[in-house]
């Protein structure tokens, strides 16, 4: 197995590492948040440890950058114990978090447990890992095409980040915020309206009737969620 420890504390990071390397697992490291999206991309960890405060990218840009490619099991470090900055880890894709200082037999408890739960996930979902698929709309992941009532919908790129994400978190509500700093990782930070604007044309491409959406529906005065 093999876990990547990403941290900007290198006596940290060096803990970390040698006492994973103990229990067996390949162990890579990185200091900012961009070494970390670079790391996944590249190397392929099974789990990663990342930091929240560091500089280049933080750690939560970091998560929802992982996130438009990779589904790795990812355990958040912060000094912070404000529950607001817990919830909006999860809301970046977070799997789990631990506080500074935290017990090292803690960690590796934790990595283990994200580790079985992701490996049973994978063998029990294998043959239909690439699709994802509720009502009448349905995803494939990996040609990242999307689909209404077994026809292709033409989406965009954005479009396409954006119905996928409500998808994996159904009937979860997301603010225009909370979209915008997990799909768009702060790129449209100004105009907030670009969150309504996909929103109205995946209605149109994939719902039977826009003006009556039944999946990608509005919770008026929070945000938007897919309903499963």
């Amino acid at each position: 197995m093999k876990i990547l420890v990403v941290d900007d504390e290198a006596l940290l990071v060096k803990g970390i590492r040698f006492n994973l390397m103990n229990e067996g697992y390949e162990v890579l490291t990185g200091s900012n948040g961009q070494e970390a999206v670079d790391a996944v991309r590249d190397a392929k960890p099974d789990l990663v440890v990342l930091d929240v405060m560091m500089p280049v990218m933080d750690g939560l840009t970091a998560c929802a950058k992982i996130r438009e490619f990779s589904d790795v099991p990812i355990i958040m470090l912060t000094a912070k114990t404000d529950d607001m900055d817990k919830l909006l880890g999860f809301d970046h894709g977070v799997d789990d978090y631990m506080t500074k200082p935290f017990n090292i037999l803690e960690l590796k408890a934790r990595i283990r447990a994200l580790l079985r739960r992701a490996g049973a996930g994978a063998e029990k979902k294998a043959p239909e890992a690439n699709k994802l698929t509720i009502g009448t709309i349905s995803l494939d992941l990996d040609a990242r095409n999307a689909y209404k009532n077994g026809a292709l919908a033409d989406l965009t790129a954005k479009e396409f980040d954006v119905i996928e994400f409500l998808m994996r978190n159904p009937n979860r509500v997301y603010s225009r915020e909370a979209l915008l700093d997990t799909i768009w990782a702060y790129e449209y930070r100004s105009d907030i309206r670009t969150v309504d604007v996909h929103i109205r044309r995946l209605r149109e491409k994939l719902e039977e009737n826009p003006a009556e959406p039944k999946y990608i529906l509005t919770k008026w005065g929070v945000g938007y969620y897919f309903r499963k």
